[in-house]
């Protein structure tokens, strides 16, 4: 399978010229045929033709979007202090890398009960994007969306939630998560 697959890669490739858009859809095609993907980037917006927005700007919606609402934890003591208490409450995780040992073991412990409790752990490429997106004044590297509720307690998600919920089902196995590239604004 990998054999036919580089072949089917240097043969396909060799004949497409980079500026049409046969040429972007190929290698859409190649890049899910090669296992590499545009995690992040590149990609179409949301209204160019059916094209799905990058996953980075997906991430963007729902975190602005839950912030808005009061439903978003900033900060890895304040995600471990209210996952302690309530871990059914939360829908997604999201990580940065952080410089810091001591904040690094704590981000595999919490992945870890993330991962226990079916929380969905979103990497990201950077801490100081993701403290500017939720509005905090401190560089934070950690943060939780709740799940949001109707009346009578019954879960809703937006359409945004669901978008995330696929490509984290896509890389749930994953032994090593894709980290998100967050835009820049």
């Amino acid at each position: 399978m990998v054999i036919a697959t580089k072949i089917r890669t240097s043969s396909i490739s060799s004949t497409i010229e980079d500026g049409d858009i046969d040429a972007k859809l190929a290698n859409l095609f190649l890049g899910s045929a090669t296992g590499k993907e545009n995690v992040g980037g590149g990609g179409g917006g949301g209204g160019d033709g059916g094209m799905m927005e990058p996953i980075g700007a997906t991430v963007r919606r729902a975190l602005v979007a839950a912030s808005r609402e009061d439903r978003a934890i900033v900060g890895l003591s304040e995600s471990i202090n209210a996952l302690s208490k309530t871990p059914e409450d939360f829908l997604f995780c999201f990580l940065a890398a952080s410089g810091n040992p001591a904040n690094h073991m704590h981000q595999v412990l919490l992945e870890a009960f993330c991962f226990e409790h079916d929380i969905y752990i979103i990497k990201v490429d950077s801490a100081e994007k993701l403290s500017r997106m939720l509005g905090t004044p401190r560089v934070e590297s950690c943060a939780l969306l709740q799940k949001s509720w109707s009346e009578g307690r019954t879960e809703t998600i937006t359409d945004v939630e669901d978008q995330l919920v696929d490509y984290c089902e896509e890389h749930w196995e994953a032994p090593i998560k894709p980290i998100v590239k967050l835009p820049e604004k």
